[in-house]
């Protein structure tokens, strides 16, 4: 329909109400001493019309999509009504010296119920011509707040969506027992089990936006219990913002399952860090180095360079920054942090504010087998990055470093210790803000479990576990980012950041949750357990015994003590290996990890 026959058709009816009210006001009061006499009818119809007609374009009751009407649209015919009753009012004292208060009573009355009457029943209408066809998917909704009413809202006024809501499940106690929406509260989050059983549930969503990982995570182990498909509702910011709507329910993932909150940002510091500056990002086309990037351009930095040794991943983060943040100018370097003067160059063109050094070899397996490499990348990779932004008059730099760096057992563990040292060295020597950033094992990265478990799941099996025993630390890319972030905004100089990550989770577990994400079962999957590989603890840890700090010194942040660092036997070791990069490393790299070299040199140990 038309806006202009759209309104035509409301103007015709409006006015068809109007004159109806009165003359039907009239008739009903012929009995009584205070009926209107004909002239002031016909002065008072003629009011009433006009009035309504300028108070219900001021309220715009014309323009208003009737499909949709709600409380306020409600308001809006109250006020328009009442204001033309008034009007009218005024204008029987004028003309009449007096107001014919029974009658414009039942006046206001009638009008208010024919206008209401006429609008929703457009709504009315629409909601029985979706009713009638929602012979779809059953689907219990977990959480009858805000956000479960708006979901059910939506699945009901939805002429597209294939899920019929039937119940909610609701924890708050006042909510027992009653109904929303046509559907009923049918118990807590304790009898979901029994509630899916005797509605013949077939769809769970949960829709909390508030509410914590870790009640995510102990509402969705009894949905699991179900074995029916569960989604989550999208964020509020995302449906806010417009990227999606209340109906497009997304799957739970296993991010939603770890159990503890996102850190939170001190934007305010930050922002004094990073808004109009220069950043340097090493690694930037990996994991972690992208999502860095991505989180400081939110910062509105002045300029981004972004370094790297792949030229494939530096171009794809490249273009994806250039097609988000056009405004912000992105230099992309192609470098390797093993080549000294190669670095120099770089750090010495653009003289960058803070530098964030994600350039790593992380694979635990692959470092046992090629430590040569591991030291090259990991250790002296940081050392010339390092040296380069002090002589470039860096403010800040940051290191990525790994709970394996902690007791190490492994190459790579033990090369990011080492690394931590170099670091720790250069803070006490150089004006440069030196800092290293230690966080577990982040999910979805590249070499993490969880793409491992994909794509055997989706070959249908088995998932390969090392140990039934073994547990990790996790967190997402983006936690791990911002905690880097973070970590820069409050240095202060040569701490070790950590972040408390909450209780480890155990890989077996962690398989097990993303079989079930999947859709699959345990039986129809199947897990197998390898062994451990070489380098492998059955458990991390984020700080050692002579490492801990207590206190907090920002939410879920934590600074680490860290011993004294003899940095001769790491420049030695630094310099035999470059003279005779065939000798056998991984001892010496596990005892200068462990502090058993202070004063030793490498080639006395190498005898």
């Amino acid at each position: 329909m038309s806006y202009r026959l759209r309104l035509s058709l409301l103007i015709l009816v409006d006015s068809i109400i109007v004159l109806f009210s009165v003359f039907l006001s009239y008739w009903l009061l012929l009995t009584t001493s205070s009926v209107m006499v004909p002239l002031a009818i016909v002065v008072s119809s003629a009011s009433l019309f006009a009035f309504h007609h300028l108070f219900a374009h001021f309220f715009k009751l014309y323009k208003r999509v009737w499909a949709y009407a709600s409380i306020q649209e409600l308001i809006a015919i109250f006020k328009g009504v009442s204001l033309s009753v008034a009007a009218t009012g005024l204008i029987q004292l004028i003309a009449f010296q007096g107001i014919y208060t029974r009658t414009l009573l039942i006046t206001w009355m009638l009008h208010i119920l024919l206008i209401g009457a006429s609008r929703f029943s457009w709504r009315l209408i629409r909601d029985t011509k979706f009713a009638v066809n929602k012979d779809n998917t059953r689907a219990l909704i977990i959480g009858a707040g805000s956000g479960g009413t708006m979901v059910a809202r939506q699945l009901l006024n939805s002429e597209n969506s294939e899920l019929h809501p039937v119940a909610f499940i609701d924890d708050d106690f006042s909510k027992q027992n009653l109904e929303i929406m046509g559907c009923p509260v049918v118990g807590k989050t304790k009898d979901i089990e029994k509630a899916v059983e005797e509605h013949d549930i077939e769809h769970i969503i949960i829709a909390i936006p508030s509410m914590k990982k870790s009640e995510i995570n102990h509402i969705f182990q009894q949905c699991l219990n179900t074995k029916v498909k569960t989604q989550i509702m999208p964020s509020v910011e995302d449906i806010m913002a417009g990227k999606i709507s209340v109906s497009q329910m997304r799957d739970v993932q296993v991010e939603d399952l770890l159990g503890r909150d996102p850190v939170e940002l001190d934007t305010g510091a930050i922002s004094n860090k990073l808004t109009g500056k220069t950043v340097l990002v090493t690694g930037a086309g990996g994991s972690i180095g992208s999502e860095v990037c991505r989180q400081v351009c939110g910062f509105n930095p002045g300029k981004l360079i972004l370094l790297g040794h792949g030229e494939n991943s530096i171009y794809t983060i490249e273009m994806e920054l250039r097609n988000t943040f056009s405004e912000i100018e992105i230099e992309p370097e192609i470098a390797d942090v093993q080549d000294a003067e190669r670095m120099n160059e770089v750090l010495q063109k653009y003289r960058p504010d803070v530098v964030y050094h994600a350039a790593a070899h992380k694979h635990v397996p692959l470092m046992e087998r090629n430590p040569h490499e591991a030291v090259k990348n990991n250790v002296i990779g940081t050392k010339n990055t390092a040296e380069a932004a002090d002589a470039a008059g860096v403010k800040t730099f940051v290191m990525i470093s790994t709970d394996k760096a902690v007791n190490p057992t492994s190459v790579m563990g033990a090369t990011k210790r080492i690394a931590e040292m170099v670091i720790q060295h250069m803070d006490m020597v150089s004006s440069t803000k030196f800092v290293a950033v230690r966080f577990g094992n982040v999910l979805g990265s590249r070499g993490s479990v969880i793409p491992l478990f994909k794509k055997q799941i989706a070959a249908g099996g088995p998932v390969t576990v090392t140990h039934p025993e073994m547990v990790r630390y996790f967190m997402t890319i983006p936690e791990a980012s911002r905690l880097v972030i973070q970590a820069g905004a409050i240095a202060k100089g040569g701490e070790v950041f950590v972040l408390d990550m909450g209780e480890p989770v155990k890989i077996v577990d962690l398989a097990k949750n993303l079989i079930r994400l999947s859709g699959f079962s345990e039986e129809e999957i199947g897990i197998k357990y390898s062994g451990m590989r070489p380098g492998e603890k059955l458990f991390e840890e984020l700080l050692g015994e002579n490492e801990v700090h207590s206190e907090q010194i920002y939410p879920m942040i934590y600074r680490g003590k860290t011993p004294t660092v003899n940095i001769s036997v790491i420049y030695d070791l630094i310099k035999e290996f470059e003279k005779s990069p065939n000798t056998e490393l991984r001892e010496c790299l596990l005892n200068i990890a462990h502090f058993k070299l202070r004063e030793l040199k490498y080639l006395e140990l190498a005898k």
